[in-house]
């Protein structure tokens, strides 16, 4: 087990050299496709989620790798395949909770109050680089076609007004309502998707829902700003790849390049926290719209 400050690091160096590297065309680690393999699950069918999801999503995309499904090397072994020789494998975190006392929790543990938890890594291999898998693993889940009318009923389903009109993109937490332009003013419907998944995203945050303290201190200063555009920028890439849609670049989003590389540089911990809130995001989103009783088939 590395040290806890050695997996921060290890992960954060990872995505900051991804968003340099897509800096160009303002493509971030967190664009993608739509495809499989941007909802990464294990041999046994468990989902990886917030920052698993996104480094995965990023080794996926800087290897070329076609497949969502990851391993441990003993995972493949049991199944009968062998990880190919010479092959590097990923990072992934296991938060785990121990109890105050626990002798575990001397070892990188975090927060205060009767529990902590701390942070262990593990190496992952990806389908892509395992020889002899059996033929269940190759068996991933297409997306399901979602529509853009069905994906924008699933965003406005949530109980957060949308106002569509001669507007900016932009929420507004004290009517606690999100305004979009026209369908007209966007270049594709995906466009349109993706920017309401990302104002419905810095929705979340009210102090009713989630109360996420950078939307509450959003005009406070530039770097809040930015933090909350992070987190609003992952939740909306999170919805989108559930709905198997693409989630494109944002040009308008490059204003916040040097905030995001500045947070991340300084603060290993950062990328680990937006990754988190914005899975809770999206968390809360699929849950407020099964609640509003408005079904949508999403992407398995």
């Amino acid at each position: 087990m590395k040290p806890r400050h050695d997996i921060y690091a290890t992960v954060t160096d990872q995505l900051v050299a991804a968003i340099e590297a897509g800096a160009g065309d303002s493509r971030m680690p967190w664009h993608h496709s739509g495809a499989p393999v941007m909802r990464p699950t294990s041999v046994a069918g468990r989902r990886y989620s917030g920052i698993n999801r996104l480094v995965l999503w990023a080794t996926a995309d800087a290897c070329g790798y076609a497949s969502g499904t990851w391993a441990t090397y003993q995972q493949w072994q049991t199944s009968g395949a062998q990880v190919l020789k010479g092959q590097v494998g990923t990072h992934v975190i296991l938060w785990k909770k121990v109890e105050r006392g626990d002798a575990a929790a001397e070892v990188g543990g975090e927060g205060g109050g009767k529990a902590r938890f701390f942070a262990r890594s593990f190496v992952v291999f990806n389908r892509d680089q395992v020889d002899g898998a059996e033929d269940a693993h190759d068996k991933e889940v297409a997306p399901v076609s979602t529509s853009i009318s069905d994906a924008l009923a699933f965003l406005e389903g949530v109980g957060v007004p949308v106002d569509y009109g001669l507007h900016d993109a932009y929420y507004r937490a004290d009517l606690d309502k999100v305004f979009m332009p026209e369908r007209a003013a966007f270049d594709h419907d995906l466009d349109l998707v993706s920017t309401l998944a990302h104002e419905v995203t810095h929705a979340s945050g009210h102090v009713d829902r989630l109360n996420r303290e950078t939307l509450r201190d959003y005009h406070k200063e530039r770097s809040i700003r930015a933090r909350e555009e992070l987190v609003a920028e992952l939740g909306a890439s999170y919805l989108m790849a559930d709905l198997g849609l693409a989630y494109t670049p944002r040009p308008d989003h490059a204003a916040y390049l040097a905030s995001w590389l500045n947070a991340l540089r300084h603060d290993p911990k950062a990328i680990f926290t937006a990754a988190a809130q914005a899975q809770a995001a999206a968390d809360w989103i699929h849950s407020a719209h099964k609640a509003a009783a408005h079904p949508l088939p999403l992407a398995a």
